[in-house]
């Protein structure tokens, strides 16, 4: 008895919500225009506040996973709130409780500030909820998503003939390059029968300061993370061309096949830019697969100063780039780029019944899924478009060579100290440097004196991060403990490389004082 009359509540819920023109009457799923002018209002007068007032929030939050946990956690809701309420509860918890990425002296990682443009377009991405599979599927969607990457093969000065696609970011875009690449190196029987079918272990080349993805890529795609061979690097962390040759002869003679070389436009450590030009000479002369991590650095390429870096970049087989760094994008947006669209399309191109392509028309039988692993993809093109479009790139090409002048005045106010050592060459806007404390710089240091420093800058660097104004990560840097930083935001000057070190001495002062 007690089932039915639910069932009968249910129904008569569902009834009294319905209008006679089969619109929801007051439905949270289904609100009126004017509810939705009043979310929305509510929600840009934040994002306007917080746009005008990052500069003035502590970067890190003072907070505990239990004090979060009590703060959020409640039972899954009947019963809905209004939407008042639910901002509430995001302005003084989820704000409060986050770590402010866009705060112009957060310089850990390479995290990127976001737009407010690209927020609107993210906003009316999701409002019109194209999944951008195919030209059928999302017709102007997908003619924006070229738009967008020509756009980008221009900025990068790629043949007109390369193309691409947007993705998640760059781990999913070096994975995917992988993929294409090891594809035209096996064929068919790898993708049939798997890596047994094939006679012997590949070889991957990268160098040491590779980013970790590279060897997921190679574990996930059967590969395996010790087929990685990597590389040692010069004085300024790029790759030893010469050692790459070497190691080629090397694992031929042992029979092993090389069929990939994994090239740097921008280390995640340093910066640092692999000799792109010479490392491209290689892959041609022995038949490989070139492939250019360019995630972090490659839009810098738009800055006149670092533009000489990008030599033979053109000349890739596949580039990896995040949007979502230095075209100040908000998460998530990372893009991939084939020199020839059509030497990686056997590697992803399989044909379904439901996903059979009826138009004849070249253009309007385009399908994102014969490029790449994803088959649903949300609109991430229009953020990439709008912002382009809406600021120039002359703007962001002076946003970016600003952002690489504060790192190389870091770098200047670092050598011009007496307490402050740069640990690595400053390429593009990485600086990783650490503190000395009175008389550290002066003459040879023991094992015993670094193994004090390191100890030293790692607490320096947790009691900088809680401090708030200030934010570095950390970095090895020949064994060494570095503090490290990336300067990829628009609101950043040279000012704030001043406070950044006055806040470290402030830090260094306070972790002193504990360790004694």
């Amino acid at each position: 008895m007690g089932e039915r009359q639910d069932m009968i509540q249910t129904i008569l819920r569902v009834m009294t919500s319905i209008s006679p023109d089969g619109r929801g009457v007051d439905s949270a799923l289904d609100p009126s225009a004017e509810q939705i002018r009043d979310m929305g209002g509510r929600a840009v007068e934040w994002i306007a506040a917080h746009h005008d007032s990052i500069r003035d929030l502590p970067i890190s939050p003072r907070t505990s996973a239990a004090v979060l946990k009590e703060l959020l956690t409640e039972p899954l809701p009947a019963e809905g709130r209004d939407f008042a309420d639910l901002l509430r509860v995001f302005r003084e918890v989820v704000v409060p409780g986050s770590r402010h990425n866009g705060h112009p002296r957060f310089f850990g990682y390479v995290s990127a500030p976001g737009s407010a443009v690209a927020a609107v377009a993210d906003l009316l991405a999701s409002t019109l909820n194209a999944n951008v599979v195919a030209w059928r599927s999302a017709p102007a969607p997908t003619e924006l998503e070229h738009v967008a990457i020509d756009w980008i093969k221009e900025a990068l000065g790629c043949d007109p003939g390369a193309g691409g696609l947007f993705m998640s970011g760059g781990s999913m875009a070096n994975f995917t390059a992988l993929a294409a690449a090891r594809h035209r190196h096996c064929g068919d029987a790898v993708a049939t029968h798997g890596m047994a079918a094939h006679p012997a272990p590949l070889r991957v080349y990268a160098s040491t300061e590779t980013h970790h993805s590279i060897h997921k890529a190679a574990a996930l795609l059967g590969i395996g993370r010790t087929n990685v061979r990597e590389i040692p690097v010069d004085a300024h962390f790029r790759m030893d061309v010469d050692a790459l040759v070497s190691a080629i002869a090397e694992d031929r003679a042992a029979g092993a096949e090389p069929f990939c070389v994994v090239a740097n436009a921008g280390t995640v450590v340093t910066g640092a830019v692999d000799p792109l030009a010479d490392i491209a000479v290689v892959a041609r002369e022995h038949g490989l697969w070139m492939h250019v991590d360019a995630c972090y650095g490659g839009f810098a390429r738009l800055a006149p100063s670092a533009r000489p870096l990008f030599d033979g970049l053109s000349e890739a087989d596949s580039i990896s780039l995040d949007p979502h760094k230095w075209l100040y994008l908000p998460a998530d947006c990372g893009c991939l780029i084939y020199r020839d669209p059509e030497a990686a399309r056997p590697a992803f191109s399989m044909d379904a019944h439901y996903t059979r392509v009826m138009e004849t028309e070249p253009a309007e039988a385009f399908a994102f899924w014969d490029y790449g692993p994803d088959l649903s993809r949300r609109f991430r093109a229009l953020k990439v478009w709008m912002t382009l479009a809406h600021a120039g790139s002359q703007t962001v090409s002076d946003a970016i060579e600003s952002n690489l002048d504060c790192a190389r005045h870091l770098a200047e106010l670092v050598t011009d100290s007496v307490d402050f050592e740069l640990l690595a060459p400053v390429e593009l806007s990485i600086f990783c440097f650490r503190y000395l404390p009175p008389g550290a710089r002066a003459g040879s240091r023991s094992q015993a004196d670094e193994e004090h420093l390191d100890r030293l800058n790692e607490r320096i660097m947790v009691t900088l991060q809680q401090a708030g104004s200030s934010y570095v990560s950390n970095a090895t840097i020949n064994g060494r403990f570095a503090l490290r930083g990336c300067v990829v935001n628009y609101r950043t000057t040279r000012r704030d490389m001043q406070i950044l070190l006055d806040d470290v001495r402030r830090a260094a002062a306070q972790a002193i004082e504990e360790m004694r």
